[in-house]
Parts: structure tokens; C-alpha cells; sequence
């Protein structure tokens, strides 16, 4: 398993989760380039893991906010 994404709604739950990336570089680019349509979707905040394992999150989507 790589690198993947939780996507979330505001509340924390979780509505899906991102493809499978090589590494983390990847999928730092894949949410910054979808954000966008993320958010369009009804996502609000990401988690980002490795394996399973939490590296950081949770990770808004919308400007301004943390």
C-alpha cells in the first residue's frame, strides 16, 4: 500500500479515499492540483497516510482555515 488520502466532510467523516501514490511528493500534487473539484464534492479536510499510518491531518480545503 502507498500513499493515500482521506477525504472528508467537515464533521470528519470519511466519504473516500484518494488513489494509490508511490510516494508523497505524488500525492501532495494530486490534492493541490483537486482541490478544487474536492471541494465541489463536499469535501472539506484530508488526511494523508502512508500504509496506515497517519502522517498529518486533518487538512482543510478551504482558504483561510487549517
Amino acid at each position: 500500500m502507498g500513499w493515500t488520502w482521506t477525504l472528508e466532510n467537515s464533521l470528519g467523516e470519511v466519504k473516500g479515499r484518494s488513489e494509490d501514490f508511490e510516494s508523497r511528493g505524488d500525492a501532495e500534487s494530486w490534492v493541490g492540483e483537486e482541490f478544487g473539484a474536492l471541494l465541489e464534492q463536499g469535501i472539506d479536510q484530508v488526511r494523508l497516510f502512508d500504509g496506515e499510518t497517519e502522517v498529518y491531518g486533518p487538512m482543510s480545503l478551504h482558504a483561510g482555515t487549517e
